[in-house]
């Protein structure tokens, strides 16, 4: 009987392996069903929300073995218990182990955050880079945990999008349905690191897809509650912030000064993001001046951080413990003040220092203290027509972080949940449109997208720009032998004119080299050694570069509207 028994199960899991074969087989072959694909979505849903809680708890851990304090709501108080010389020593250390893991494992020592997912969506078909991935999730871990002053939703969303990235690459998903999965990876990855299932669908669809295309919105729904769930059964059913009651007075009156709060919260998200760049700037150039070793810079920027740190603790870590004072009114006006310019300064010295980290929590912190200082100074002259200034420091933290986002939609209900107060949404949707409109008139609309313009990469005037730079030359040409090829004498008399494009080149670069040169075609060539002559290849003729460049417009207009 038991042996019976056995063969049976045997032969049913055996049964079922088979059948999972055949079902990868058939996706693999003619692509996931509707079906199958939410399935699929719901279970990269849950490891991306599983990926977010084990990101969370390792932090807790590590930050325990270094602080001896595991809640980050009461860092402030664990920092001053500390000895000087150990509140230095440690962001030092972490800096450093964070540089040498960046110049083992990362080509460029550059750790990847939000802004390299936006591009793997939008230039990559939807995958980010494995190896580099990973040694930033390590590098990220380490800097939140040794007093690193940013936000874990950064290395999270990549985690995430690297999720999405090994199961697209066993799928041999094509271009759309990776870039939904990765759309369902950052939504769960996102609800489950802040308990925000609404918001983090739409931070998926605003921020990572850019689009709120149908086919794309049920599936990153699905993933976010998944993600949701898995927080929850860990946490509870709690926002990361309690709010104190708020007062009731009627706030339609006020609405003039949340317009001036938003433009207000539109220039400090501005000086965050110019000021995490300028500093980057001065480091590259003190880094190549004095010939600094690459990995060496973090513990540099760690060693600026502890000093800081031991006469203002407030800069460590993400600064829950400071955003809910200021959420709660119990600061003064000059420590909001002073603690919002210490913020800045610590931000940038972190990600100019390449230690990382993300950039939504420390401009919701920023947020919250511009706001609360507003407020103080509003309710202050005009106490007979004001309500709470804690309105003020939400409306504040949801605008700085719209602004810096480039994501009105989702921070505005990312606001809402993390604080649980719903009855104010009139303050913060004014102030939220109010710095985004600032805000990206002055940057490349968010901090991501201006961090991929700094890099070359056109992604903010939309598709209509960054199409050109995924189109290869070499795979439109015609070569020698096609039957419309171009005359072989006239290609080289193009070569020994200057005029032609290396096999490797984009229509980013073969475009502006139609308009100065005026021909219908363009020899394309492969170059060998500095000795050996170019080798020609084919012509490109721009007929052919606009039919494929309307192609990959077309094809664009068809996944965002379908």
């Amino acid at each position: 009987m038991a042996k019976s028994t056995r063969r049976f199960i045997a032969e049913q899991v055996s049964s079922a392996r088979s059948a999972l074969r055949q079902a990868m087989q058939a996706i693999r072959r003619r692509g996931p069903s509707q079906i199958q694909f939410w399935f699929i979505a719901l279970m990269v849903g849950i490891a991306a929300g599983f990926a977010a809680l084990v990101f969370r708890k390792a932090i807790s851990a590590l930050q325990t073995l270094m602080y001896g304090h595991d809640d980050v709501r009461a860092m402030v108080d664990a920092v001053d218990a500390l000895p000087w010389w150990w509140v230095v020593l440690i962001p030092i250390v972490g800096g450093l182990a964070v540089g040498v893991i960046l110049q083992r494992f990362t080509p460029d020592g550059r750790v990847r955050s939000v802004a390299d997912v936006i591009e793997g969506s939008a230039l990559h078909d939807g995958r980010v880079e494995m190896k580099a991935g990973a040694a930033s999730a390590v590098a990220s871990w380490i800097t939140l945990s040794t007093g690193g002053s940013t936000g874990r939703e950064g290395p999270v969303v990549h985690i995430a999008g690297m999720i999405s990235t090994w199961v697209s690459n066993r799928m041999y998903a094509d271009g759309i349905t990776a870039r939904d999965l990765l759309g369902c990876a950052v939504a769960a990855a996102v609800s489950a690191s802040f308990n925000a299932p609404i918001a983090g669908a739409l931070f998926a669809l605003e921020v990572v897809l850019r689009h709120f295309a149908v086919h794309a919105f049920a599936p990153i729904v699905i993933a976010s509650a998944a993600g949701t769930v898995i927080n929850r059964l860990e946490f509870g059913d709690v926002t990361e912030y309690s709010l104190p009651e708020t007062s009731a007075l009627a706030f339609y009156v006020e609405l003039p000064a949340f317009l001036i709060l938003g433009l207000l919260s539109g220039l400090v998200a501005v000086i965050l993001m110019k000021s995490v760049f300028w500093t980057d700037d001065v480091g590259n150039y003190v880094q190549d001046r004095f010939g600094i070793p690459g990995w060496i810079r973090p513990g540099i920027a760690g060693a600026l951080l502890g000093g800081i740190a031991v006469f203002y603790p407030h800069i460590i870590g993400v600064g829950y413990e400071t955003t809910s004072a200021a959420l709660t009114g119990n600061l003064l006006l000059y420590e909001a003040i002073v603690f919002a310019a210490l913020k800045v300064v610590a931000v940038a010295i972190t990600m100019a220092g390449r230690m990382g980290g993300g950039i939504f929590s420390p401009s919701l912190m920023l947020g919250a203290l511009t706001g609360l200082a507003f407020g103080i100074i509003a309710t202050g002259f005009f106490p007979d027509v004001s309500g709470s200034e804690l309105l003020y420091a939400l409306a504040g933290m949801g605008a700085v972080a719209a602004a810096v986002l480039g994501a009105p939609i989702s921070t505005t209900l990312i606001v809402f949940e993390l604080t649980g107060d719903w009855q104010t949404g009139l303050a913060v949707m004014v102030a939220v449109s109010m710095s985004t409109a600032l805000a990206s008139r002055i940057v490349d609309r968010s901090f991501f997208l201006t961090q991929l313009e700094r890099r070359n990469v056109h992604l903010a005037a939309g598709p209509q720009a960054y199409l050109l730079s995924v189109v290869r030359v070499a795979k439109i040409m015609r070569p020698l032998g096609h039957p419309r090829a171009a005359p072989e004498e006239r290609c080289w008399d193009l070569i020994g004119d200057g005029v032609y494009l290396d096999g490797n080149a984009s229509l980013e670069t073969a475009m502006p080299v139609f308009e100065r040169a005026n021909h219908d075609f363009i020899p394309v060539v492969s170059f060998g050694s500095e000795t050996e002559p170019p080798q020609l290849l084919g012509a490109l003729f721009q007929v052919d570069a606009l039919k494929a460049y309307n192609r990959a417009l077309a094809e664009t207009a068809a996944e965002e509207h379908s």
